[in-house]
């Protein structure tokens, strides 16, 4: 089954169900319900704090952060001074965090970023290593989907030295449907959507795309079903 143009790069969320206040693909949304249940009974409030997000959001993203208008943060979550940087180096420090318009895993519905509602508020997260790491109000947290994520077809797509992406331990993806719409993906449909956007740092961004997308959409961990 082919996953509508649409859905792939982010421009319509119309194949997408609502759960709770989040937009995700169908099967997504019903084994992560499954999976919150459970999570529920070992004690831990398992939330979500992005789900879907169109090209559009993610473009805005990608401009603020460009023009300086949003924070960037190195591989170690420290803060970068984008006035120092040239466009080439900018592009590179926005994809160490951010992904480029029309290439997040996010745009599909199927991939999610969660934390523990019990331990930490949605408004106090910021979404870095350390609050899922030993110490960090999701540790316990993702030391539990470490073991039982897969059994609901969840797993983690930025891995220390297997992505392109930083590692993201808040990000889990739904590899059924994410692995379908990762073969889709295609470099000179991206391009051709990005010609017509107000995208900072164009000029820089499309000669390199092919290489982009290479890095930064192909190169993630292999899913357990590889």
């Amino acid at each position: 089954m082919l996953t509508p143009f649409s859905t792939i790069y982010g421009l319509d969320d119309q194949p997408l169900v609502d759960y709770q206040g989040q937009k995700m693909e169908h099967a997504t949304a019903e084994q992560f319900i499954a999976m919150q249940a459970a999570a529920t009974k070992d004690g831990f409030a398992l939330a979500i704090c992005s789900s879907y997000r169109s090209l559009d959001r993610q473009l805005a993203i990608w401009n603020a952060k460009a023009c300086g208008e949003r924070r960037l943060l190195d591989c170690n979550s420290q803060p970068l001074d984008a006035s120092t940087l040239n466009d080439q180096q900018l592009v590179d420090a926005i994809l160490i965090w951010s992904a480029l318009p029309g290439t997040s895993r996010h745009h599909w519905g199927t991939d999610i970023d969660i934390f523990d509602a019990n331990q930490i508020t949605k408004r106090d997260l910021q979404l870095v290593s350390h609050e899922y790491q030993a110490g960090g109000p999701c540790y316990s947290l993702s030391k539990w989907l470490a073991r039982y994520s897969e059994d609901f077809g969840f797993y983690l797509p930025f891995q220390a030295g297997k992505s392109g992406v930083s590692p993201e331990p808040w990000h889990l993806s739904y590899f059924p449907m994410a692995n379908r719409c990762l073969s889709q993906f295609d470099s000179n449909t991206l391009n051709a959507i990005l010609a017509t956007k107000p995208m900072q740092l164009k000029e820089a961004v499309l000669p390199r795309l092919e290489k982009l997308v290479a890095e930064y959409v192909f190169r993630v961990a292999p899913s357990p079903s590889n």
